[in-house]
C-alpha cells in the first residue's frame, strides 16, 4: 500500500496495487458526496478489484498519520 498526498489540493491517492500488477485500470466508482460528505473515488482495475481510493478533503477525512508529510508514503 502507498499514500500520495497532495497538499495544494487536499487530496489523497491510497494505491492498493501492486508496483508490478499490469491488469489494465477498469472503471472508477464515485461515492455519493452526502452519503461521505465529501469525494471518495474508488478505482477498479479491468478484473473489478479495488486498486485505489482517492479522498478529497483528505486532512477532514483521514487519520492524520495517515496523510504523509513529505507527498508520498508506503
Amino acid at each position: 500500500m502507498k499514500i500520495k498526498y497532495d497538499p495544494s489540493v487536499d487530496a489523497a491517492y491510497i494505491q492498493l496495487k501492486a508496483e508490478d500488477d499490469r491488469t489494465p485500470f477498469g472503471s472508477t466508482y464515485c461515492c455519493d458526496p452526502k452519503e461521505v460528505e465529501g469525494q471518495i473515488h474508488l478505482d477498479f482495475d479491468s478484473d473489478g478489484r479495488l486498486i485505489g481510493i482517492e479522498v478529497l478533503q483528505a486532512s477532514q477525512k483521514l487519520p492524520l498519520y495517515l496523510i504523509p508529510s513529505g507527498g508520498a508514503s508506503q
